[in-house]
């Protein structure tokens, strides 16, 4: 029996060459004119999941790593 991937977090989440999960940040869609650069700026990257949340997404992405 195949294991199902969550669709939403196929959608979300990549994995890097290193096995790390990398996201986009939330809050940088709409209402952009009332945060200052620097608070835009800090979306600019991505940013990997905490130790804690490793675990529930690998459950998740059964065929990811």
């Amino acid at each position: 029996m195949s294991l199902k991937t969550r669709s939403g977090v196929k959608k979300r989440v990549k994995i890097t060459g290193t096995g790390k999960f990398k996201f986009a940040k939330a809050g940088k869609r709409h209402l952009l004119m009332n945060k200052s650069s620097k608070a835009k700026g800090r979306h600019k990257y991505g940013k990997s999941a905490a130790s804690c949340e490793v675990k529930r997404i690998s459950r998740q992405l059964p065929y990811g790593r």
